[in-house]
């Protein structure tokens, strides 16, 4: 059996990020995600233009990012831009925290 190149697929990304900051490192990241959140993702309907990364109390946010309504959701669909929670590991946190600190101190 043949294996693939890419078990998984990249849904958004923010490539304008890259030309207006100096990206130093890059985090692979999960996200909590609802029911139809889930169905327009994987439909392309998210953008990260305006969305950045936060930590507090300990864990890892999304914030500004904006993922369409699902065209076939109901009453049930979600709000386009809310806050998400980032699955990230506790060491990945804690280098975020530390380099947010030092920041702060300066």
């Amino acid at each position: 059996m043949a294996v693939k190149d890419a078990d998984f697929k990249i849904l958004s990304d923010n490539r304008q990020a890259g030309h207006n900051y100096f990206l130093m490192e890059r985090f692979e990241a999960g996200m909590v995600l609802t029911g139809t959140e889930v169905k327009a993702a994987r439909a392309g309907k998210v953008q990260l233009k305006e969305a950045y990364a936060t930590v507090e109390k300990n864990e890892a946010w999304l914030v500004n990012a904006h993922i369409s309504q699902y065209a076939y959701g109901n009453r049930e669909n979600h709000p386009p831009v809310r806050n998400r929670k980032l699955l990230l590991h506790r060491k990945e946190i804690d280098k975020l925290l530390g380099k947010s600190a030092r920041k702060a101190c300066r």
